[in-house]
């Protein structure tokens, strides 16, 4: 396979994590966490064709779970199902009312919150029928970024995503195998390989306040070329002696 320039900084990116942060071992049964956006689309393409050079005897099996906003559910769950059969990889699809639920009326502070909740419950739940100890996300460095920012501001904390994260005790691990890819160089991948995405027609994209901070790193980014990436590289340079944490 003759692989464009852009494809294989991608798949420099993506095994940069893997390698670096050791995500796979031999046997892993992993689920990709599939949304239907450009992101966990990409990862799971690129998954599908690099799995078998980090680690032997690897199972991926793609989840994807609609959220049953408008009247689409049916065509979105068809057109995911259609990507998962072109790439030859089994897959779980549910059907949910969890969007709706989440902007109801008894549910007006915090929809994202519940909806996200909800939804990783629905992931757990399948990874434990399935036997699978590993979740895979398709979180890549602009949302790393806008989490650190989004939990500042907002969440009065300093912290953010990571590559590798054990949860539950250890039992599962989450994994970012796109940690170190950038959101633009992903979406002109999906539309340089013509991968499908649907959209979950939520009412809360583009007003949420991980959208004010998108648009608040976009126009910094504007200001100052290459301030995005300065704070994704403060991540590793944290002066803990100069917190207050550790004030005395």
């Amino acid at each position: 396979m003759n692989l464009t320039g852009l494809h294989k900084k991608l798949n420099s990116r993506l095994d940069k994590a893997v390698w670096e942060h050791q995500l796979f071992h031999d046997g892993d049964r992993i689920i990709a966490a599939v949304s239907g956006g450009a992101d966990s689309m990409a990862l799971l393409y690129l998954l599908k064709q690099r799995l078998s050079i980090y680690a032997r005897d690897l199972w991926l099996h793609a989840v994807y779970v609609d959220l049953g906003f408008g009247k689409d559910a049916e065509i979105r769950c068809q057109c995911m199902q259609s990507y998962f059969n072109s790439l030859e990889i089994p897959a779980t699809l549910i059907r949910t009312q969890i969007g709706p639920m989440a902007h109801s009326r008894e549910n007006q502070g915090n929809p994202c919150f519940y909806c996200s909740r909800i939804r990783r419950k629905k992931l757990f739940e399948t990874a434990e029928t399935l036997g699978a100890k590993c979740i895979a996300f398709g979180h890549h460095k602009d949302d790393v970024v806008e989490t650190l920012l989004l939990n500042m501001i907002f969440g009065r904390e300093i912290s953010s995503m990571i590559p590798h994260l054990r949860v539950m005790g250890g039992i599962y691990s989450i994994i970012r195998p796109l940690y170190y890819a950038d959101e633009e160089m992903i979406k002109r991948f999906v539309r340089q390989k013509q991968i499908p995405t649907v959209d979950q027609q939520c009412p809360t994209d583009g007003h949420s306040k991980r959208q004010y901070i998108k648009d608040l790193v976009r126009q910094i980014e504007k200001d100052h070329r290459g301030a995005r990436e300065n704070i994704f590289k403060s991540l590793r340079h944290v002066k803990s002696s100069y917190l207050l944490q550790n004030a005395e």
